[in-house]
């Protein structure tokens, strides 16, 4: 079986102020990276629309309404829903795609169409919390397929592997009284949003594990070694989910990790391994941060690349 790269035009539409980090820019970084030699075999399709429905499972209605209305409001000149994140008529489009492809890279990993799949959308989502749009972020898009892969599918157990360097507080706030669900992340702490302290477990489902300014990949990888993946394996999941961002890296100028490309193949090839020994292979990938660009076009070239190998 193939991995799969889920994406769509209409994620170049959610423009942002000009100077912002998270701009269009980055998302066409990340496809040139995927035009290279190596990954023509990639499956490419295009991402639906993620129904209402299935986002309802992470998103109360009357909060997708407000974003739908503010998309509306703002139409073409991107408006401020707060100081970090921003909304413009195009970012409705670009949400919905952004959800539904990790929501449909589920429907084919479990269908077993695919082996896995990395989800090149944007905007990203692991900020995200059920009624607060934040960090960028609009849809927690990782939370709505995880949830997605529950009632959808009726697997038992999800978990989510977050390595972006900032930590996914809207996730851990879906998940911290989900006992079905698990999350994982590693992330610089001190740093935005000032969440995820280890003393923060949810219902015994989350384990944060902070770094700090300047961890590079042997602290990166003895981290993940010691404490992520004994964890993943106790939790046993029947589906694994990688909030996949790629700020960490020592040339992006948002955060104050040292890691590298090699980095992001490691901890991906070690996903795609405990993926095949805990869930029969099944991994979806989704892009999240990484705001230099050359860095995450050579980030995301690693990341896929050992995605490929499963």
């Amino acid at each position: 079986m193939t991995t799969a790269l889920y994406t769509h035009a209409a994620c170049h539409g959610h423009v942002t102020p000009e100077g912002h980090p998270e701009r269009v820019a980055r998302l066409q970084a990340v496809l040139e990276a995927m035009g290279a030699e190596e990954f023509a075999d990639l499956e490419r399709r295009e991402a639906p629309r993620a129904d209402l429905d299935v986002i309802e499972r992470a998103h109360p209605a009357a909060y997708i309404a407000r974003i739908k209305s503010a998309a509306s409001e703002a139409g073409g000149v991107p408006a401020r829903l707060d100081a970090d994140t921003s909304i413009c008529s195009g970012s409705w489009e670009a949400a919905l795609r952004a959800a539904g492809a990790v929501v449909a890279a589920v429907d084919a990993v479990v269908a077993g169409d695919i082996q896995n799949a990395f989800c090149a959308v944007r905007p990203p989502g692991h900020h995200a919390e059920p009624e607060i749009p934040m960090g960028f972020c609009l849809f927690n898009n990782v939370a709505i397929a995880a949830f997605h892969a529950l009632a959808a599918h009726g697997l038992g157990k999800v978990a989510v592997l977050d390595f972006d360097v900032h930590h996914g507080n809207g996730t851990a706030a879906m998940f911290e009284t989900r006992p079905e669900c698990f999350l994982a992340s590693s992330h610089q702490m001190p740093l935005y949003p000032g969440t995820g302290f280890p003393e923060e477990t949810g219902c015994g489902n989350i384990l944060n594990v902070p770094l700090p300014a300047g961890a590079d990949g042997p602290v990166f990888r003895h981290e993940w070694s010691q404490k992520i993946f004994p964890a993943l394996d106790a939790f046993a999941p029947d589906f694994i989910l990688v909030s996949a961002g790629f700020d960490g890296h020592k040339d992006d100028p948002l955060a104050g990790l040292a890691l590298d490309d090699d980095d992001y193949g490691w901890v991906t090839g070690q996903l795609v391994e405990k993926a095949g020994e805990l869930c029969g292979g099944r991994l979806v990938s989704t892009l999240e941060g990484g705001y230099d660009l050359d860095a995450l076009k050579s980030a995301a070239a690693a990341h896929v690349r050992e995605l490929m190998k499963a």
